[in-house]
């Protein structure tokens, strides 16, 4: 049974802080380190400070990113420029954006949820890393709070929860631009009528985690962490909850981008690797021809050569020039991964993973964190390449929903990053202090 519990969430007080916008973030796990310099000069309270605070010189084990997130924290909610809301809420969710040229709106909230250790009511797809979880870990331990949210889906065909959200708010709480040029608003549903029949609705349901795999483990090695240190078992305590945005499966508003894969190898001849695809793809060599490199437009064309609807398609680049990928047949990943399902077996970016990464290059999951980064924009994919930091990328397409879903309920975990949803959420909305 999935149990959901409204919270007393905190919030920025708008009586300090006169634009909000100034001070919300992206995720911690797409800030690069411009992004990071820029948030951090645009606002004194700018929610990077507290979530992915800067590395300094003269850190120590007790002098840290983690502990200046802790008294920024202490220090923003001392000053009243944090503020918890005076009853439990549920935290109604909108982002309008457009992607494609196309409009939407992602519609969700945000709630608690109590852990699922063994992973039976909350369904995971992809497996975790070592490197993240413990970064995580390390700032719930100094803050005792969640100050960003998790996101999963639920099933609801006929968008009932939403529905009665809906009936249930007026006039958003916080409206804001955030980095991404998106639109977010929150609204506070404390109405205990409404809360009570979402509450109800969602017991019935399996959730499927969308984005936050690292931080739902790291929630779960924590909570255990503070039963052995607390010696308190009950099973309603607030460290076996984490906040989370919830968002229907069916909500047209929701996309998943595809992730690109950039390869950097310490050594290595790399000539006769077009000779080693042929053996499981047909391989069509591409000269760039664009002498001004529009990466966005080199990006859209490459994307568009390998968009299909029942083949196996990807494509490799390197400085100049790129392969088209065209599996040739996908029965060799029922030999090659017979230990998996048929729907795994036919993920695009399995097929990557199995064919290319493990079996001609070598990298397997104890070496992929050394050569292997991601990118979901395409052009990114291509200049980074050509500036000479990576040796080849591989650009995919996107893993649909369905597939999604299949592997988690078949309890299997696809590649790293096979997905990348779209909106992500915005950071500094609302935390849960435990």
């Amino acid at each position: 049974m999935v149990e959901i519990a409204p919270f007393k969430g905190m919030i920025y007080n708008k009586e300090k802080i006169k634009k909000l916008d100034d001070v919300m973030s992206p995720p911690y796990d797409i800030i690069s380190e411009p992004m990071q310099n820029e948030l951090y000069n645009k606002n004194e309270y700018n929610f990077v400070k507290l979530i992915l605070g800067k590395i300094l010189p003269d850190d120590t084990d007790t002098k840290n990113r983690y502990t200046r997130a802790k008294q920024l924290f202490d220090a923003w909610q001392q000053q009243g420029v944090l503020i918890p809301s005076q009853t439990p809420a549920i935290f109604p969710y909108k982002v309008d954006y457009t992607v494609n040229k196309e409009k939407k709106q992602m519609n969700g909230f945000f709630v608690l949820l109590k852990l699922d250790p063994e992973y039976k009511t909350v369904k995971a797809h992809e497996k975790t890393l070592a490197k993240p979880k413990a970064d995580r870990l390390n700032l719930m331990r100094t803050c005792y709070a969640n100050l960003e949210p998790i996101q999963l889906m639920y099933m609801d065909q006929n968008d009932s929860i939403r529905k009665t959200m809906d009936a249930a708010i007026d006039t958003p709480l916080i409206k804001v631009k955030g980095y991404d040029g998106f639109t977010h608003q929150l609204w506070r549903l404390d109405n205990p009528e409404a809360v009570q029949v979402i509450l109800d609705e969602l017991e019935k349901k399996i959730l499927f985690i969308a984005d936050g795999h690292h931080r739902y483990q790291t929630s779960i090695n924590y909570a255990a962490e503070k039963r052995e240190q607390t010696g308190n078992k009950d099973p309603n305590a607030p460290f076996n909850y984490i906040m989370v945005v919830l968002c229907n499966m069916f909500d047209s508003g929701l996309s998943i981008l595809p992730t690109h894969r950039f390869i950097k190898m310490p050594h290595g001849n790399f000539d006769d690797l077009g000779k080693k695809l042929e053996r499981y793809f047909i391989v069509e060599k591409k000269l760039i021809t664009d002498t001004k490199k529009d990466y966005q437009k080199i990006g859209k064309k490459i994307m568009n050569e390998i968009k299909t609807e029942d083949k196996h398609k990807l494509a490799l680049y390197t400085k100049g020039m790129y392969y088209i990928l065209t599996l040739k047949d996908e029965q060799v990943m029922d030999v090659r991964a017979s230990d998996h399902s048929k729907t795994w077996r036919t993920l695009d970016v399995s097929i990557l993973h199995k064919l290319i990464l493990e079996e001609l290059l070598g990298v397997t999951e104890k070496n992929l964190e050394d050569h292997v980064k991601y990118t979901r924009v395409d052009a990114e994919a291509i200049q980074q390449v050509d500036e000479g930091k990576y040796d080849f990328s591989f650009l995919i397409n996107a893993t649909k929903i369905d597939q999604l879903k299949a592997i988690a309920d078949a309890s299997e975990h696809m590649p790293q990053k096979s997905t990348y949803f779209l909106p992500k959420m915005l950071s500094g909305l609302v935390m849960y202090k435990m």
